[in-house]
C-alpha cells in the first residue's frame, strides 16, 4: 500500500457537539481544553444536552488557512444541532462530511445539520456499508432490535453529496485521512457478537465494516486521530492509522472506544496497556467508551487523560 500521509497542520481543534457526558461547572479549561458555558447575556440560560451520540466540527488550521469537516450527526433529530445553535457554531463553515459508521447514536442529525450549513452537495465521505439492511442486534432468535435504515435517497433529500469509498482517501486537499475499512490484526478486539444483517435472505454476523476514523497529522507532534465508536477496535484503528499514514508518533486518540458492558469490559484492561505502548500525548475516550473503562483510563494515564464532553473544544497546536 502506498503511503497517504495527511498534510503537517499547524493545529487541529476538535468541537464536540454530542457527547454521553455534561457538567457545566467543571471549571477546568486548560490551553487544550475549553469547556462551554451556560451563559448568554449574562444569565445561566444556555443549555447544553448531552446524549447516547456523537457529532464534532473539526477545524483544520495551517498557514492561517483554516478547513472546517463535519464529523458524525449524533442520536437524535435535533440534539448535536441544538448544541451547536446554543454554542454559536457557524455551521456555514462546513466543506465536508464523515460518517463514522451507520448505527443510529451517529446518524441522528443528517437532515438537521445539513440544513444548517445552508448548502446543497457538501461531500459526505462513507463506507457503503453504511447502507446494510436489515441490521439489528440479536439477543435471541425472538428478541432483535433493529437499526434505522439508511439509504441513498435519505441522504441525497439531506442534500448531502454521497461519496462513498472502502480504501483510506485524503480528503479536505489533504488535510485530512478518512481512514476507510480498518484493518484488523489484534487478537482481542472482535468486534459486537450480538451484531447482525440480512444479505440475500440470509443472516449474517455484522463485522461493521464501515466502522472508520478521520486522522489529521498535527506539525511535529504526530497524529490526531478521531473515532466515532471504534467497533474495528481502537488499537487496531490506531495500528492502522500508523500503517496507512506511515507516522509512528501518535499526538491525541479520541472517540468511542466500545468497551462499555458486560461483553467488553473483560478487554478494558488489554485495551489500556496497548494504548500505553503506543504512547499517546493524550487520550480521550468519549461516548460508548463506557464509565468503568474511562475510569480505569483515567487511573492507569492520567497524564494523558482528558474528559471529554458535549460543547467541549479541544484544541492542539504545533
Amino acid at each position: 500500500m502506498a503511503l497517504l500521509t495527511p498534510n503537517a497542520l499547524d493545529k487541529v481543534e476538535i468541537l464536540t457537539l454530542q457527547d454521553n457526558y455534561i457538567d457545566i461547572t467543571a471549571m477546568d479549561n486548560s490551553a487544550i481544553v475549553t469547556r462551554a458555558l451556560p451563559v448568554k447575556d449574562g444569565q445561566i440560560k444556555v443549555s447544553v444536552i448531552a446524549e447516547h451520540g456523537f457529532a464534532a466540527v473539526v477545524h483544520m488550521t495551517t498557514n492561517d488557512q483554516t478547513k472546517t469537516l463535519l464529523f458524525d450527526f449524533g442520536f437524535s433529530e435535533d440534539g448535536a444541532a441544538r448544541n451547536a445553535a446554543a454554542l454559536n457554531v457557524d455551521m456555514t463553515k462546513v466543506e465536508a462530511a464523515v460518517l463514522s459508521h451507520g448505527h443510529s447514536d451517529h446518524t441522528g442529525g443528517l437532515s438537521s445539520l445539513a440544513e444548517m450549513t445552508g448548502k446543497k452537495g457538501i461531500p459526505l465521505f462513507i463506507h457503503p456499508g453504511v447502507f446494510k439492511n436489515p441490521r439489528y442486534m440479536k439477543f435471541s432468535e425472538q428478541f432483535k432490535i433493529y437499526f434505522p435504515e439508511i439509504t441513498k435517497e435519505r441522504l441525497a433529500k439531506a442534500g448531502w453529496k454521497v461519496v462513498e469509498t472502502k480504501e483510506p482517501s485524503l480528503i479536505m486537499n489533504g488535510d485530512c485521512l478518512f481512514l476507510g475499512e480498518v484493518s484488523k490484526q489484534s487478537d482481542f478486539e472482535k468486534g459486537i457478537p450480538l451484531a447482525h444483517f440480512v444479505e440475500n435472505g440470509v443472516e449474517k454476523w455484522d463485522a461493521i465494516e464501515d466502522d472508520t476514523a478521520i486522522v489529521m497529522n498535527l506539525k511535529g507532534k504526530g497524529l490526531v486521530i478521531l473515532s466515532g465508536c471504534a467497533h474495528a477496535g481502537i488499537i487496531n484503528t490506531v495500528s492502522y492509522a500508523r500503517q496507512v499514514t506511515g507516522i509512528e508518533q501518535v499526538h491525541a486518540v479520541m472517540g468511542g472506544f466500545h468497551l462499555s458492558g458486560p461483553l467488553f469490559e473483560p478487554i478494558i484492561d488489554r485495551t489500556t496497556q496497548e494504548l500505553k505502548k503506543l504512547a499517546p500525548l493524550h487520550v480521550i475516550p468519549c461516548h460508548c467508551t463506557g464509565r468503568k473503562a474511562i475510569m480505569h483510563m483515567e487511573k492507569e494515564m492520567a497524564d494523558q487523560f482528558i474528559l471529554n464532553m458535549s460543547g467541549t473544544k479541544l484544541s492542539f497546536s504545533s
